[in-house]
């Protein structure tokens, strides 16, 4: 492709003969007499070179190349000079002309001058390809970049960077980047700080900005040192990759794990979730069941903080634990002499809990003259201490728990009817762990945090046998056995992973959960039951755990299913 040349020179054989010399090299040639008719032919046409006289009339080259300088041309320009000086010459420089050429110039002179003038003008153009490639990458990467030289002086920042920091571009470049801190944690300019320090890779992960404009903005830093083509150390880029989205797609994520103290992403427990939340806004009972270790007292914990009552007492009874006569009075109170041992008035927790909740945990174990009492609790919102006829009016709301089934209860003449429906205005059941294995791995997460934290260790992670036990368990004792059997692991382990030797032993000579376990039904649970009982001896624990059940459970079933206890 040819060359385009703009010659200027008021002396007409002058411009003719160079004007010969370049067409004879395959140039494309213009001339201008004098200052005008160069501006003129710079507004009809894009020159790759332009060679001009020092004296053009009443206006000169130096106002020329001021003038190309001026309209931002990068064209090269050589200057022709028939009474050469010093001063001359380093004006003409000082105002970026290329070269410049003393009368009378010769052929060879010219084409010389000419020749390194277009490979100026080549290298140029490529770098303005370069740095036009350059800008609209920039321009398109989402991700933020800043580049700094040794001294941290900010070289180039595009938009992105701009928005993620809050800075200003034209204001920013040729500043170093640590007075421009401002309303964040800085800790990315850190990151920048050392990798010119030890230049080498630095990498964060998930830094929180704390940016006084975006507060939640989460971003991952990467900072490497820049190498010249000479493998020269110049300064840095920082890559800016803003995570803010995915940190709170994640927090989402890991809310719908965890609800309250609960952890647990399974269908049955998204369930829970969902109607614990369907609760906040009624008081209405609540009848809460599942085996024992699966976690009832924490559903209840959390139906009690989603709900209106949260900033109300919390209080928790454990019917089971407690004798009949000191059970009542425990609910209910009690006044001075009402009983021996009674030597002064006592609060009950019914009243403790005015204007809050009530946790009635084994509710299947009252007898039935607190069956009673509870009933008109329910009925009427109030009661009488014991050995007292005064009634004592209470706001309470009551959820009870129980891992029996209080229909058979029912059925026996066990547990009252009317009192049954009372606490059955909603039930949840809490599914066994065996159920929802699925939430196995992110129970173990959470005891590993817990256990780490507690004894001051590092263990990271389950071996793949353990973890392979762990999903082929029965898991009896639920939630709170995994608990123990974590909590027994670290106590013995000596090492960043758990393996099978620092479990249990009980737990490392428990068979896995089988198949006719899991399709146990009521159809058939008597001949798994006697089954089970065959092939552990008649050792009712440990059938019990191939049945994936209670020891209570499966001295109750036999009791109903008239299975010879011997």
């Amino acid at each position: 492709m040819s060359k385009n040349i703009l010659v200027v020179d008021d002396e007409e054989s002058l411009r003719f003969t160079f004007e010969s010399f370049l067409r004879d090299e395959g140039y494309e040639v213009r001339t201008a007499k004098n200052y005008d008719g160069a501006i003129s032919q710079l507004a009809e046409k894009n020159f790759d070179l332009i060679i001009a006289d020092i004296l053009l009339g009443t206006r000169t080259g130096i106002d020329l190349l001021k003038e190309i300088r001026d309209r931002g041309m990068v064209c090269p320009v050589v200057m022709v000079t028939g009474f050469p000086n010093v001063e001359t010459a380093a004006e003409s420089v000082r105002l970026g002309a290329f070269d410049y050429v003393q009368k009378p110039v010769t052929q060879e002179t010219l084409l010389h001058v000419t020749s390194l003038a277009l490979k100026h003008k080549a290298l140029i153009d490529e770098n303005e390809k370069f740095s036009v490639n350059l800008e609209a990458i920039f321009r398109s990467v989402k991700d933020g970049i800043v580049t700094v030289d040794r001294e941290m002086r900010v070289l180039e920042m595009n938009k992105a960077a701009e928005t993620l920091c809050g800075y200003s571009r034209k204001k920013t470049l040729n500043y170093t980047i640590q007075t421009l801190r401002s309303g964040c944690s800085g800790k990315c300019i850190d990151a920048l700080a050392k990798a010119l320090a030890e230049k080498r890779m630095v990498e964060i992960e998930r830094v929180e900005c704390r940016h006084a404009n975006r507060p939640d903005q989460v971003v991952t830093v990467s900072a490497t040192p820049l190498l010249n083509k000479q493998n020269t150390f110049s300064g840095a880029v920082m890559v800016l990759r803003d995570e803010t989205k995915i940190a709170a797609l994640e927090a989402d994520m890991r809310d719908a794990q965890r609800f309250h103290t609960m952890i647990g992403r399974s269908e049955a427990m998204q369930r829970i979730y969902t109607l614990i939340d369907q609760l906040a806004d009624f008081q209405t009972t609540v009848l809460i069941r599942g085996e024992s270790g699966t976690g009832k007292e924490l559903v209840a914990e959390a139906i009690h903080q989603r709900g209106l009552r949260s900033s109300r007492p919390l209080v928790k009874v454990n019917c089971a634990a407690l004798p009949e006569n000191l059970l009542e009075s425990e609910l209910f109170g009690h006044v001075k002499g009402a009983f021996t041992g009674a030597i002064k008035d006592k609060i009950g927790r019914f009243q403790r809990a005015d204007g809050g909740t009530i946790f009635l945990d084994e509710i299947a174990d009252i007898s039935r003259s607190v069956q009673m009492r509870l009933l008109r609790v329910l009925q009427d919102t109030e009661f009488e201490r014991v050995g007292d006829s005064s009634p004592v009016k209470v706001d309470v709301r009551v959820i009870a728990a129980t891992n029996r089934d209080l229909l058979e209860k029912v059925k026996a003449g066990e547990f009252r009817e009317d009192l049954y429906y009372r606490l059955k205005v909603v039930e949840t059941i809490v599914p066994p762990l065996r159920e929802r294995k699925d939430d196995i791995p992110l129970l173990v997460a959470h005891f590993i945090e817990q256990f780490n934290n507690k004894f001051h260790k590092s263990i990271a992670n389950l071996s793949s046998e353990v973890v392979e036990r762990f999903l082929a368990y029965s898991w009896p004792g639920n939630v709170r056995e995994l608990q123990h059997v974590l909590e027994h692991s670290f106590i013995i382990c000596n090492s960043s992973t758990i393996t099978v030797a620092d479990l249990p032993n009980d737990f490392v000579a428990t068979k896995p959960l089988t198949d006719c376990a899991v399709a146990l039904t009521k159809n058939n649970e008597e001949e798994m039951i006697l089954e089970a009982l065959k092939k552990t001896g008649g050792n009712k624990a440990k059938a019990a755990r191939i049945l994936g059940m209670s020891r209570r459970t499966i001295y109750r079933k036999m009791d109903l299913l008239d299975i010879d206890q011997d």
